[in-house]
């Protein structure tokens, strides 16, 4: 089965991100999933647009986006509210978002999970978002070829 998958990618740390996004684009050209990329200016952004490529009939999406700590709090709203937002539309629409949003101390950590010593992070959510497709396609077949009873009291 081909899975149309879409790629929403943060441009803010542009130089980590798009190395996130070309690991998840790799890996979906790879397995031949017909891909929908998009950009978005920041991480903030990207719940909406995993909301639009559903709209545009993804039946997955990857998400990638890179949040460094700074000198204020504002590192841990954009992080809260970006995997909030993430896992609240993947529990309404029933359908996975591989989340490729790093959050790190530092730029050295980020591009460590960019292509660097601990793998591309933009890639295995991509993995992530097949496994969990044919995950939930094999649920919905298993189910359907259960017949239901009910057991008498």
């Amino acid at each position: 089965m081909t899975w149309k998958v879409g790629v929403v990618t943060s441009r803010f740390n542009e130089e980590v991100t798009s190395r996130l996004e070309e690991g998840a684009l790799s890996y979906l050209e790879e397995i031949g999933a017909e891909i929908l990329n998009v950009r978005v200016p920041g991480a903030v952004e990207i719940p909406l647009a995993c909301k639009a490529l559903f709209d545009a009939g993804c039946d997955g999406v990857v998400a990638c986006g890179a949040v460094i700590r700074g000198e204020t709090s504002h590192y841990d709203v954009v992080c809260n509210s970006v995997e909030r937002g993430v896992t609240r539309l993947m529990l309404e629409t029933g359908k996975p978002i591989g989340f490729g949003v790093i959050t790190t101390e530092n730029d050295e950590q980020a591009m460590d999970r960019a292509g660097g010593r601990h793998g591309n992070k933009g890639g295995e959510a991509a993995q992530v978002v097949v496994e969990m497709l044919g995950l939930l396609d094999d649920l919905r077949k298993s189910s359907r070829g259960r017949k239901k009873t009910r057991k008498k009291r």
